[in-house]
């Protein structure tokens, strides 16, 4: 990763006075060393330590970094207080979204550590059949309808109305529909950042051999 600029000399803070503290409380939190988390966030140790010691005011890219790293937004950094959150989601306000061929429902509410979806992975090939996505975070999936295969490293799953999957989003991994109507299904998956989020690998798991439970 190729380090931030660090920007000018230390100087006095001057705004921003709650980041210190807020920085230091949540690379602790998250059990990160200082070398760890100035590590992930393209930082060095010593350009860290005058973060959390007010010796230095970070820029919005630094903020950005810090926020992917301790898996957080840039507002919680800044202690900012959510709005009140409604836990209940109706369903006639679940708009559905299509997104490479798929239908995707949200299920959860914004701004949450884990993002909750009802999807619909239709037949046939389409531009995400093939691909392989590797990320931070869990993932958790129940199918309601149809027949889904999923591939986990080289083993394929195929799973049925009813069955699960939980499983580190750090294995590579595919989803696509097993039967001719398509498949539906609830997701869930954590929102944790890195410098590696969102990595995906087309179809470099193509080959895997089949395992049906």
């Amino acid at each position: 990763m190729t380090p931030l600029p660090e920007g000018p000399a230390d100087g006095p803070p001057s705004e921003l006075p709650s980041v210190a503290p807020r920085l230091r409380d949540l690379r602790r939190r998250s059990g990160l060393t200082l070398e760890a988390a100035a590590r992930v966030a393209g930082l060095s140790p010593a350009h860290l330590s005058r973060l959390e010691t007010a010796r230095r005011q970070p820029s919005l890219p630094m903020l950005l970094a810090l926020a992917r790293t301790y898996g957080t937004t840039v507002s919680d950094l800044l202690g900012e207080a959510s709005a009140e959150r409604d836990p209940i989601l109706r369903a006639d306000r679940m708009e559905a979204s299509r997104v490479g061929g798929w239908t995707y429902w949200r299920a959860g509410g914004p701004g949450r550590a884990m993002q909750a979806l009802r999807v619909h992975v239709p037949a046939g090939p389409g531009p995400q059949e093939d691909l392989v996505r590797v990320h931070p975070g869990e993932e958790w999936l129940y199918v309601t309808r149809g027949r889904l295969r999923l591939t986990l490293g080289e083993t394929v799953h195929v799973l049925a109305v009813g069955d699960a999957a939980h499983f580190d989003s750090f294995t590579p991994h595919r989803i696509a529909a097993a039967s001719s109507g398509g498949t539906d299904l609830l997701f869930v998956h954590t929102l944790l950042q890195s410098g590696t989020a969102d990595l995906c690998l087309g179809d470099a798991a193509r080959g895997g051999r089949h395992h049906t439970p």
